[in-house]
């Protein structure tokens, strides 16, 4: 059993507590947070919820770092709070598995990858629609060219937040978070969408706050997008619809076409067929944003695990994930400039 310390106890923390304690290859092993009452709270919870023992409550990093028991750190600060841990334990040699996003812009994102590469620690990164068994199931047809050619990708996150999500203090800023919808709910499905059609060349957008709520950064964004493999694509997505719905991605090959949707797979072939696989669930896009399993919290931690026994990168590493990083800055900055945007440029400035 790997050990694992959870450093951050907020909302998404749960569901990281919740995947090791349904897992029987790590276990939480101790608890770390700005507040000592806090992490205790929390531990209380863990225990109650899930009739395990007590993990250890830590109370300074140092602490964490000088246990010689620790196999991996579970990394679930807000973006900002994130560099100086990082660079702590990448010194100690501590492996961080880490919530989205790395950081808040791509290249503070840019900064911890590296940090983590020349230090010689495996860094990954909790996108955990890649393990959906749906995403792996489409991901081979992909790969096999079931589909045929890629002409169009439709990527669509039409997602709901009521206003007091955005009431805790930092929620959709760009000091605390890096920006609103797309960094924070829609990155999930852009780094899917990303596995599967390849990488983005060009894009255009147009991301805006609409009067659904008081926020800083955007809650609405819209653009089109040119891949590299010659395809051509939309993305459109918002925490302002209203009540909410599950997000998709919608592949059109010049076989069929295939509806990645609520963890389900429907398949269109140009032949006539048609297939439904997986089955639809909960993935957090209504009011409740953690109405969502945490199997497959457990899948990329379980992953993480194995990837440091055999040595491998994780099923989303730093790395991997600062393409979809980049991605996102492209977007953000065709929309303050009204203008299309090269990602190469970007790669290259």
């Amino acid at each position: 059993m790997k050990k694992v310390v959870l450093i951050g106890v907020g909302m998404v923390a749960g569901t990281h507590a919740a995947a090791i304690a349904a897992s029987d290859v790590v276990t939480l092993y101790g608890v770390l947070s700005a507040s000592v009452d806090d992490s205790e709270g929390f531990v209380t919870r863990f225990v109650e919820t899930h009739g395990q023992p007590a993990p250890r409550v830590f109370e300074h990093l140092e602490d964490v770092i000088a246990d010689t028991q620790v196999d991996f750190i579970d990394l679930c600060t807000p973006p900002n709070a994130r560099l100086p841990i990082i660079e702590a334990l990448a010194s100690a040699g501590l492996p961080v598995l880490m919530e989205k996003p790395v950081e808040r812009t791509a290249g503070a994102a840019e900064t911890i990858v590296r940090c983590c590469e020349e230090a010689g620690v495996p860094l990954g990164i909790v996108l955990q629609h890649r393990v959906r068994e749906s995403s792996r199931m489409l991901l081979d047809l992909v790969e096999q060219g079931a589909l045929g050619d890629l002409a169009l990708v439709e990527i669509a996150v039409p997602w709901w937040r009521a206003q007091g999500y955005y009431d805790e203090p930092g929620r959709g800023s760009y000091s605390r978070d890096g920006g609103g919808v797309m960094i924070s709910q829609a990155i999930h499905t852009l780094d899917l969408a990303l596995l599967l059609a390849g990488p983005v060349t060009k894009v255009q957008a147009m991301a805006r706050t609409t009067r659904s709520h008081r926020m800083e950064s955007e809650n609405f964004v819209t653009a089109g997008l040119d891949f590299a493999n010659g395809a051509v694509g939309s993305f459109v997505a918002s925490t302002a619809s209203y009540p909410g719905g599950a997000e998709s991605i919608v592949l059109h090959g010049t076989k069929g076409s295939a509806v990645l949707k609520s963890g389900q797979l429907q398949l269109d072939w140009q032949d006539g067929r048609q297939e439904t696989l997986g089955e639809a669930g909960g993935t957090g896009g209504g009011a409740d944003p953690m109405a969502f399993t945490h199997e497959w919290h457990q899948g990329v931690i379980e992953d993480f695990a194995a990837a440091l026994d055999s040595n491998r990168p994780p099923v989303a590493s730093g790395r991997a994930a600062m393409t979809v990083h980049r991605l996102i800055e492209a977007l953000t900055l065709s929309s303050e400039q009204e203008r299309a945007i090269l990602l190469s440029d970007l790669e290259q400035s």
